[in-house]
């Protein structure tokens, strides 16, 4: 009946999943994709919507009776990156596009409501949330501070990625850490200009920046399989002004840190600003250290895994479990940080483009794959 009743609803979600994917916002701007959301929730499903942010968007689907309250949650942001594919669908707006696959997480999202609206739910709550900014790490923390989550009682919460590279259809599972913690350093320089043929009058910051990108790569353990794995990507260098004639006075450090351990990543980091300013004291130059795109490790809780391993295996689907994590950073951790839940990952396919890359596009073969997933694990959660 289920399996009947997606391949009714799939031709729609995927003409969905293409508007979607040829009309891309970036974070904080998915006004035209949150009303697209809306629309197609009152015209498809019996759920109650709630509008959390400006384009933060959540459906609740209440029994009416005491029961377990679970989230899934899905990503709707693009990125700010030139699509190269030429298909009917490809972005229509130039320098953004949707390469991370958040078409699709939203389209199986829209699907699981319909599902849900079909079947109904007979204890306790669901909540689907269609998060915003997922790509800067603002999401998360603005859905988490509106007022719809105040003393907010949630048993479990859930999401998912696609995954390159993973056979299609694949579940992909991991214990503790599915993703990094990540966060980008900026390191301001002030020194002193001066004329380039008197260096000494001056205060170039060129030394201390050579010394930092050294000091990186020395404490750089870029080992995943390792519990103390820790890399520093340079990111951005920025030093004085195309004048031939000066000697720069100003410099500018972009490095993004990742590690599975916080505890670790605090460890390092604090050692890393003090050897900055440290030298920089030696070299007579001002230091301003500010961080941005914050996003914590999704810390997948035992008992979620394994509902998702149970639902995956009802489904008659593949599982498999990693032995690390993935490198990249996920604002859901925000979530799974707060509460009992995990993140696990949907194969895409072992040919599809790497995500991030111009040439990448949601396979739309796995959006059912997607819906059963959630839908049984909400079923298991349930007892329904």
């Amino acid at each position: 009946m289920m399996t009947d009743y997606l391949e009714d609803i799939l031709p729609r979600l995927v003409k969905l999943r293409k508007e979607l994917h040829a009309n891309p916002e970036l974070a904080l701007e998915e006004f035209k994709t949150a009303a697209k959301i809306v629309d197609y929730a009152k015209q498809h499903t019996n759920s109650k919507i709630h509008q959390l942010t400006e384009t933060g968007i959540l459906l609740e689907f209440n029994s009416g009776i005491n029961g377990p309250s679970v989230l899934i949650r899905a990503d709707i942001d693009a990125l700010p990156i030139e699509e190269i594919n030429t298909f009917a669908h490809r972005s229509i707006i130039d320098g953004k596009s949707h390469k991370c696959g958040h078409d699709g997480h939203t389209v199986i999202l829209l699907g699981l409501a319909e599902l849900l609206s079909y079947t109904e739910i007979k204890k306790g709550k669901v909540l689907l949330l269609f998060q915003p900014a997922e790509e800067n790490g603002k999401g998360a923390e603005a859905i988490l501070n509106s007022s719809y989550f105040d003393g907010l009682d949630i048993d479990y919460v859930f999401a998912l990625h696609n995954l390159p590279g993973f056979k299609k259809h694949q579940i992909v599972n991991k214990s503790h850490a599915f993703n990094a913690n990540v966060k980008s350093m900026i390191i301001r320089l002030n020194g002193k200009t001066a004329h380039a043929a008197e260096p000494e009058m001056g205060v170039n910051p060129a030394r201390i920046i050579s010394k930092i990108i050294d000091y990186a790569s020395d404490i750089t353990i870029n080992q995943p399989e390792r519990d103390d794995f820790f890399l520093i990507t340079p990111v951005h260098i920025n030093m004085g002004e195309k004048a031939y004639g000066v000697s720069a006075g100003f410099g500018e450090v972009h490095l993004t840190i990742r590690s599975w351990s916080l505890e670790l990543f605090n460890e390092k980091v604090k050692s890393l600003e003090n050897f900055i300013k440290l030298n920089a004291k030696e070299e007579g130059i001002d230091t301003e250290i500010s961080w941005t795109q914050v996003f914590y490790a999704n810390m997948n809780n035992d008992d979620a895994i394994r509902i998702i391993e149970t639902a995956a295996k009802k489904n008659e689907l593949e599982l498999q479990k990693m032995q690390h994590g993935f490198k990249w950073g996920e604002d859901f951790g925000l979530f799974t940080q707060k509460y009992k839940g995990a993140m696990f990952g949907l194969g895409a396919g072992e040919n599809c483009s790497a995500l991030h890359n111009p040439d990448y596009d949601f396979p739309d073969e796995i959006i059912p794959t997607g819906i059963k997933q959630f839908y049984q694990i909400i079923k298991n959660i349930l007892n329904n």
